[in-house]
């Protein structure tokens, strides 16, 4: 019993092993990437790039059909350019950064949806929205695996940089610490992990798996490095068992996958001990002098 239902499907289907290294690949850094950006208040920048993604991936599929790296490539320009106009927009004009995102990623969104719908179907549109998990290929699993390698070793490198600047911008600054650097090296790293995860998870449901578990993490613990340990530790076991439920109850991976780290967020919210509804509604008894 046990075996068929944790073990079997691994054992028995390349492909499911295939889409458990994916998604185990893309869950170990969505963790840090996602407590960072709801440290710095970025989680709808994050969901924003999310959107901006698709005109890029669909132009690439426009040309090239369903080519890995076209999609990718083309959806890494796309999320740059958005990025940059709204923050030149922001610094050109009175609009601010968060509204003139808002405006971009969402006529990239509508650019992105026609132009699928000139060459391809409904299903190449879910496809790309959604991803296709449990068809990721050998170039897939690569880029995957390859950006979220990389990703960690940057990372390490500017995790002390990134904490500091989050609760002490001004003392960084004070000491000459390149917080700026930081910054961008963070963001590009939010980009380049969302594009790669694009053949997993889509490009509606890789965000998810950056916000939530993070998000559920900040009602467990408190201190930073703690959050990014169990951010991580969540993505990858709502990735496990979302695999599992798409096998069993024949169920799309990518959206199971999802809502299951919903499931973690929800249940943190209520029980969590760090300021969740329990804890608020029945505080415990303090000591009394």
């Amino acid at each position: 019993m046990f075996h068929d239902l944790l073990i079997g499907p691994f054992a028995d289907y390349a492909f499911m092993r295939r889409a458990l290294v994916a998604v185990l690949a893309v869950g170990i850094i969505a963790g840090p990437l996602g407590v960072f950006l709801q440290l710095r208040r970025m989680s709808l920048m994050g969901d924003a790039l999310a959107h901006a993604i698709l005109p890029g991936v669909a132009a690439g599929f426009f040309l090239f059909g369903l080519d890995l790296w076209a999609m990718s490539l083309g959806g890494l320009i796309a999320c740059l350019v958005v990025a940059l106009l709204s923050g030149a927009v922001a610094r050109m004009t009175s609009l601010k950064e968060d509204t003139s995102l808002a405006a971009l990623y969402l006529v990239s969104l509508a650019l992105g949806v026609l132009i699928v719908s000139l060459k391809g179907s409904p299903r190449d549109l879910l496809h790309i929205l959604f991803g296709s998990l449990l068809s990721i290929g050998q170039d897939g699993l690569i880029l995957v695996v390859t950006t979220a390698a990389l990703s960690l070793l940057v990372f390490a490198l500017i995790y002390r940089t990134l904490v500091v600047e989050c609760f002490d911008p001004a003392f960084l600054r004070s000491v000459g610490g390149r917080g700026a650097l930081a910054h961008m090296a963070f963001l590009v790293l939010v980009v380049i992990n969302l594009v790669a995860a694009i053949q997993a998870l889509g490009t509606l449901m890789a965000v998810g798996l950056m916000i939530l578990p993070a998000a559920a993490a900040r009602f467990w613990v408190r201190s930073v490095g703690a959050m990014v340990v169990l951010g991580s530790a969540l993505a990858l076991l709502a990735g496990l068992l979302g695999l599992l439920a798409s096998y069993h109850l024949d169920l799309p991976p990518g959206p199971a996958i999802v809502l299951l780290a919903g499931c973690a967020y929800l249940l943190s919210v209520c029980l969590g001990r760090v300021g969740g509804l329990a804890q608020r509604l029945f505080p415990g008894r303090h000591l009394q002098h």
